[in-house]
């Protein structure tokens, strides 16, 4: 059933894009506004990921530089049956994730520093798995097409405050609205947009709680990184995602200030839904205490109470020996 929403959420966002380039330049604009979005999806889809983490300054990493965290990653790549994705981290404050890329060959994943510290082990493994999750329900590349057609119409309606001068009557099919009409789309076609690709990140997310909490064998444990997530992400700001919002639905927690509502202005559903609906998952595999097959060590029920992990070693594993006196603690060494 989502993906049958989600087709139909597609189709009406490229709908919006044609009949904007229909109002500004007639059949003309809308030939133009259809080769424009083609070439938009086309330059996504090969090139959304590296676009995303470098707008992050995200680095890679691997079992050398980062050997927990690239193990926990690269134990829950192979308990959904993925390749091994490309593993980054981003240096920020704030406690969040995503994935990206076109296909899970071509696949990353990426954490901040302010996830691998206020984090322990298991709520770790509980969000790679759900961006994981991402990556084998093919999410990222739909979300990153998204958000390039939407951007595309907030562009085009830009374009129609410029281009309301020309007149409804121009026997060349010029813009049929108008002044008035053009300042009318350049104000409903951006919110349009918007909200069709908000409606798809919120269908995305349920489903990958749901298969994330399976491939990591711990609801609870995801629900608890959910509202830890949520209770720092509204106490840090992340800069990068302030001046780049329209990637805010790609991260496990909204990272911008003030969405909390469960509504269509939300890219996220509200997190008590969803930590409700990993409970129900829970209940549905059984109450075996979540203890995951990742390793031989078991993987306890956390609280789900947000608590700061300050101290060293929340996150163990890291080559802290290659941590430089001066400056901030990289997890990553």
């Amino acid at each position: 059933m989502n993906y049958l929403k989600t087709g139909m959420l597609l189709a009406a966002l490229t709908a919006f894009f044609l009949a904007i380039g229909y109002m500004i330049g007639g059949q003309g604009g809308m030939m133009i506004a259809l080769l424009v979005a083609a070439g938009m999806n086309l330059f996504a889809y090969w090139n959304s990921d590296k676009m995303v983490l470098s707008m992050y300054g995200a680095q890679q990493v691997d079992q050398h530089s980062a050997p927990e965290f690239y193990g926990i990653v690269a134990q829950l790549a192979s308990r959904a049956g993925l390749p091994m994705p490309k593993v980054f981290v981003i240096e920020d404050d704030q406690p969040n994730a995503f994935a990206t890329g076109r296909n899970p060959e071509n696949a990353s994943v990426a954490a901040t520093t302010g996830l691998l510290r206020m984090l322990n082990r298991d709520e770790i493994a509980g969000v790679m798995a759900h961006e994981l999750a991402h990556v084998r329900n093919r999410d990222t590349l739909i979300m990153t097409v998204t958000a390039t057609i939407a951007g595309a119409i907030g562009m085009l309606a830009n374009m129609a405050m410029f281009m309301g001068h020309s007149s409804s009557n121009d026997e060349r099919g010029g813009n049929p609205l108008g002044l008035v009409g053009g300042l009318i789309m350049m104000i409903v076609a951006p919110l349009a947009a918007s909200l069709v690709q908000m409606a798809i990140s919120r269908t995305r997310e349920y489903s990958a709680d749901r298969l994330g909490a399976q491939i990591s064998g711990n609801p609870a444990a995801l629900a608890s990184a959910l509202r830890k997530i949520e209770y720092y992400a509204h106490q840090v700001t992340n800069v990068q995602a302030e001046r780049n919002p329209a990637t805010a639905h790609m991260f496990i927690i909204n990272p911008l200030a003030g969405e909390r509502m469960d509504n269509l202005f939300s890219t996220h559903p509200k997190t008590d839904n969803r930590v409700a609906a990993l409970e129900d998952l829970a209940g549905e595999m059984g109450a075996r205490g979540f203890q995951s097959d990742l390793d031989d060590e078991p993987w306890p029920t956390r609280t789900a109470t947000p608590q700061p992990r300050t101290h060293e070693g929340a996150v163990r594993g890291w080559r802290r020996g290659s941590v430089p006196k001066s400056g901030p603690r990289r997890p990553w060494g």
